[in-house]
């Protein structure tokens, strides 16, 4: 099947972790011809590098600090020392701290085709969105405030945007095909990581990778990447999970259906859909967890054999845990489709649950279809987020461009994106990074990982987290290093103020675990 399933994943990713910002203008250079390609009059500019630094301060954990901002680009060069990308990036150094020892972050989300913006103004940067939790953020004029969880307390922060995205430019004679890519995506991250370590002599701190969907993705690749060239690393975040992808698969592949169980029975609780509601959700989940990998993976494993008796006995029990009627789900051969579940969870009050985030309702136009229209959590912030980052970036940080702020290029990138690893050929059509994550891993014992997980999300639900992360191969004394944090929101886990704060105090404790001080 994996050779089947690439098209049709593709396109999920285009339209599925594409769903937090809309299509956004595309860069001009994508236009170039084939005939174009050796004539240097169509050769694309290329930018000096600049930056601008600016002096800020932060109360974290109830102490001022101090610190420097620089905003800027980079340019990342190919084997042959020319320009390739100008890549931008914000960097939050603290002032008067031994910086040569200091741990050091370097943070980006996912897509493949997104910017570091949703990070950067929502997490653990010095300032954020004030956001609504589970409420669609207010119009304009929005609201920024000074990030008392943010992480600059514990590592100096390096938000990076992917080529092709935000300020990010391909320069030169270089080509979407270089960079649009799971390998070619890494080297150009590692490249970048190599030269701003080196330009910042930063070798001797202690340094994080964090990654958001498919920034998770990106980690895995981007860890061994780093180690086949020389630069160890302490600690890696994966912030809502993508490893193998065939948790996106629905046809013909039972796996989807007992990973997403658990997250669609969260929702449902959530929603007071669940007869006789359970008051405590972690023990309620837990119970789902082990039905579906016992009661539920046998049932399925049986196909077409199933009996009509035990048939009804497993509908009744996923009706208990997602209030879906039994006759629905039988009718759906005891299979739940997420997008369907979506529109069939709150089909009695005309609304839909969002995919990002399945605490936001959203309203159709036509209460009788088989699938949302949209996606209610990605809507609810999306404008905020851009309006908020234009807005710092050219007051606070006094960073100004002539070109446009691109959120997101799905459309560009996420269409042409190669999804063929090089050197692993038993895994060229459906993407499983799980095997560089554990490779590198066990070249370096010491390397912690931590796994950030929402209840409420349904793009990289937190039970296939848990599965890819326990099915590595990894020896007692390497796995202890995993560790998980399950929070009650979505897959912008830090939307929800409650769970930034709960997410930052684990990640407190992991960083001093991971880079304990001297």
């Amino acid at each position: 099947m994996r050779h089947a399933l690439l098209a049709p994943l593709a396109l999920i990713l285009l339209l599925g972790l594409a769903s937090p910002i809309h299509a956004a203008d595309a860069p001009k250079h994508e236009a170039t011809s084939q005939g174009d390609k050796d004539s240097k009059k169509n050769e694309l500019p290329i930018p000096p590098e600049r930056s601008v630094t600016t002096s800020h301060s932060v109360r974290i954990d109830g102490r001022n600090i101090a610190y420097k901002a620089t905003t800027g680009t980079l340019l990342i060069k190919d084997d042959k020392g020319k320009p390739t990308v100008s890549l931008f990036y914000v960097a939050y150094t603290v002032d008067g701290g031994k910086s040569a020892n200091r741990p050091l972050t370097f943070l980006y989300n996912g897509g493949p085709g997104s910017s570091s913006m949703w990070l950067h103004m929502g997490s653990f940067g010095p300032v954020r969105v004030a956001n609504q939790g589970d409420q669609p953020i207010q119009p304009p004029p929005y609201t920024t405030v000074p990030n008392q969880y943010s992480l600059l307390d514990k590592s100096d922060l390096v938000f990076i945007d992917a080529p092709g995205t935000g300020y990010s430019r391909l320069v030169g004679d270089a080509k979407g095909k270089d960079f649009y890519g799971i390998d070619q995506d890494a080297d150009a991250f590692a490249k970048f990581i190599t030269r701003y370590v080196g330009d910042h002599h930063r070798w001797n701190s202690p340094k994080f990778l964090f990654g958001e969907s498919y920034g998770t993705t990106r980690s895995a690749v981007l860890a061994k990447v780093l180690q086949s060239q020389g630069m160890e690393l302490n600690g890696i975040v994966l912030m809502s999970s993508i490893l193998d992808f065939n948790v996106w698969a629905t046809t013909g592949v039972d796996h989807a259906y007992i990973m997403n169980l658990p997250t669609e029975a969260a929702i449902a609780w959530y929603h007071d859909k669940v007869p006789n509601r359970p008051a405590d959700i972690a023990s309620f989940l837990d119970t789902v967890r082990h039905f579906a990998s016992t009661d539920y993976t046998l049932a399925l494993a049986k196909g077409d054999a199933i009996t009509p008796t035990e048939a009804d006995r497993i509908a009744s029990q996923l009706s208990q845990y997602t209030g879906l009627s039994t006759t629905y789900l039988k009718e759906a051969n005891l299979r739940i489709d997420p997008s369907r579940f979506r529109k069939e969870l709150l089909r009695d009050q005309r609304r839909t649950v969002g995919r990002l985030d399945g605490r936001f309702e959203g309203i159709d136009p036509d209460a009788a279809g088989e699938t949302p229209d949209g996606d209610a959590a990605s809507d609810a912030a999306t404008g905020a987020y851009n309006a908020a980052f234009n807005q710092y970036a050219a007051n606070e940080l006094k960073y100004t461009s002539d070109q446009t702020y691109l959120p997101n290029n799905y459309p560009v990138i996420g269409r042409h994106w190669d999804w063929k690893r090089k050197g692993n050929p038993g895994f060229t059509s459906t993407p499983y990074v799980g095997v560089d994550l554990a490779a590198a891993m066990r070249r370096n014992p010491h390397l912690k990982v931590f796994s950030a997980n929402g209840y409420y999300d349904l793009a990289t639900p937190f039970y296939a987290t848990e599965f890819d992360l326990g099915h590595l191969g990894l020896d007692p004394a390497i796995r202890k290093n995993i560790e998980f944090g399950f929070y009650p929101s979505g897959h912008m886990i830090y939307f929800d103020v409650d769970a930034l704060k709960q997410v930052k105090a684990d990640l407190a404790r992991f960083y001093d675990e991971a880079a304990p001080r001297s």
